[in-house]
């Protein structure tokens, strides 16, 4: 049992890794956020039919109400995705991503109402540390401020993305992960066709290998090991554990854009990251 624990928690673990890569690429890709989400999500959709094709992984649906909550959950991706990237390019790696990673508490708050659970006074307890933390990010409370509004967006992607994990996580027991991942992408690129059409692609050629990185490294791979995690964990706990993200995406971001974090920055991150080690701990002893 012990064995198997550690096993999910490094799988869970080296998807964070891989999904931290979004920041500096988010950041780094010069064309406007939804047509970068749309390359992302199409390359990433042709990759994983590939792999469902070469491993024999049905992609038949059971029922027309999966296709709803497939539907939905995808849409919340999307629009999860599109705020995160309009976070990075209005503030900064650290800020966007530190921002976006106050998702985990928001997942636990609203996961009583998807699933029959109580909720776990540990994760209020949790939340207090981030919203703490968020606070000492803000750098003044001025709404014009690109980077507040920066933080504004990458809080609106994490209320985004906790009801996109919290819906898809009814179907986890259902469906292999990798097939529900490529189902994502599927709605994803078409939900997102017609910001193709009006903002055009004019720079794919000089960006397509960061594209491709996007699409591979960050979405394949990383993503579908992350649903693939909500086999084991609470779609909470999940959340919580991967929140290492922000520390990978400040280092990539310091190595490849020589993005300095603030002390601001420093403190408020560590009382966010504090709640990794806390609800691993915990996860731990109760699995």
């Amino acid at each position: 049992m012990k064995n198997q624990h550690l096993k999910q928690l490094l799988e869970l673990s080296l998807a964070t890794i891989f999904i931290s890569t979004s920041g500096v690429l988010g950041k780094f890709i010069a064309m406007p956020p939804p047509v970068t989400v749309w390359w992302r999500a199409a390359l990433a959709m042709l990759i994983l039919l590939g792999y469902c094709k070469y491993k024999n992984i049905s992609l038949k649906l059971h029922s027309k109400k999966d296709t709803f909550s497939f539907i939905l959950s995808a849409l919340f991706l999307a629009a999860h995705w599109v705020t995160y990237f309009y976070a990075l390019k209005l503030s900064n790696v650290a800020l966007g991503i530190l921002s976006l990673y106050t998702f985990p508490i928001i997942t636990a708050l609203l996961e009583p109402l998807f699933i029959k659970t109580k909720l776990n006074p540990i994760h209020i307890v949790l939340g207090v540390l981030v919203l703490l933390g968020i606070y000492i990010l803000v750098p003044e409370l001025n709404y014009q401020n690109t980077y507040v509004k920066g933080i504004l967006f990458g809080l609106l992607s994490a209320v985004l993305y906790a009801l996109r994990t919290l819906i898809l996580k009814q179907q986890i027991p259902h469906y292999n992960g990798t097939m529900l991942m490529f189902y994502q992408l599927v709605f994803v690129t078409i939900a997102l066709t017609p910001f193709l059409f009006y903002y055009g692609s004019a720079n794919i050629e000089t960006q397509f290998p960061y594209v491709i990185l996007l699409a591979l490294l960050t979405t394949a791979i990383g993503h579908t090991l992350f649903v693939k995690s909500l086999k084991y964990f609470s779609a909470s706990t999940a959340s919580i554990i991967s929140s290492m993200q922000p520390i990978y995406a400040i280092i990539l971001a310091y190595l490849f854009l020589k993005e300095i974090p603030t002390w601001n920055t420093f403190f408020g991150g560590l009382l966010i990251i504090s709640t990794v080690i806390i609800e691993s701990i915990r996860s731990k002893k109760n699995t």
